[in-house]
């Protein structure tokens, strides 16, 4: 089993949403649960999440999606969902651009406020929060705890969006008197997790993630990638409206071009021993 979850830490550290704190903050100051974004979504044993945004739709990053299709699981409230379809966007470009797609499910989650899509075009200067169950380290180390040695430990974390243009958010990882007290960025192992903010008691969903660039995952300085939801809205509602000749032309039915380190022949092997399964978690 280690050996294919090696291969899916590989593939989850490319882009991330896993929680890489301040050194200079207690980590215990970082910890969350489910309550703080009941809309979370998970997609693998060691992570990967997305966001419910209907009853029965979730959104998450495209390249999050290398084992989900008809029939697989994901995880939400504390229960497992069955998959109906996956619709990837066609215009992904993997480390540039479009790196989103949506989730159908079976069957509706009733017990779950979903996310609300935030609309604006005023991301700039909004203070967000993202949340994850994946890598870990601090801001001088960069990550050192990889989304399987986490173990399943969710936390959140806060920044300041610097950039908002076309389909990307960007924030950086800032220290010291510059940064927010729970200022944080992405460690490895959770791709498609959410950047949010909660207004008069609802989540508000500002973006997806999707990488990093510009530094080593974790350190500071580093810049936070995320997938722009404002930009990408028309585009989801197209897909949600459930009509299929829109959908066909708007996406594809699964990922077209796998992450680096996997292969069409070692996919089968790895979505069995990462994928969700009903009383495993």
């Amino acid at each position: 089993m280690r050996i294919f979850l090696f291969f899916s830490l590989i593939i989850l550290s490319l882009a991330a949403s896993a929680i890489v704190v301040r050194h200079d903050v207690d980590d215990k100051k970082y910890l969350a649960d489910t309550t703080d974004f009941a809309p979370l979504a998970t997609l693998y044993v060691d992570g990967a999440h997305g966001t419910l945004i209907k009853p029965d739709w979730i959104v998450t990053a495209a390249h999050a999606t290398f084992c989900i299709n008809s029939g697989s699981y994901i995880g939400l409230n504390n229960g497992y969902h069955k998959v109906e379809s996956v619709f990837v966007h066609k215009d992904y470009q993997p480390g540039k651009s479009h790196d989103i797609a949506l989730i159908k499910l079976v069957n509706p989650i009733k017990d779950v406020e979903p996310a609300s899509l935030y609309e604006k075009t005023d991301e700039v200067g909004k203070i967000i929060w993202f949340i994850g169950v994946g890598g870990t380290g601090n801001g001088l180390t960069g990550q050192t705890v990889d989304n399987y040695e986490n173990g399943g430990v969710l936390r959140k974390a806060e920044n300041r969006i610097e950039q908002a243009e076309g389909p990307l958010l960007k924030f950086k990882f800032d220290r010291d008197d510059a940064a927010l007290p729970h200022e944080g960025v992405s460690g490895g192992g959770d791709s498609g997790g959410p950047a949010y903010l909660t207004i008069d008691g609802t989540s508000h969903l500002l973006g997806i993630s999707s990488r990093v660039e510009g530094g080593d995952i974790g350190k500071y300085g580093v810049v936070e990638v995320y997938s722009r939801v404002s930009f990408f809205k028309p585009w989801i509602e197209k897909i949600t409206t459930g009509e299929e000749t829109l959908q066909r032309q708007l996406a594809f039915p699964k990922l077209e071009r796998l992450p680096a380190g996997l292969t069409e022949q070692i996919l089968p092997e790895v979505c069995s021993d990462i994928g969700l399964k009903p009383n495993v978690i």
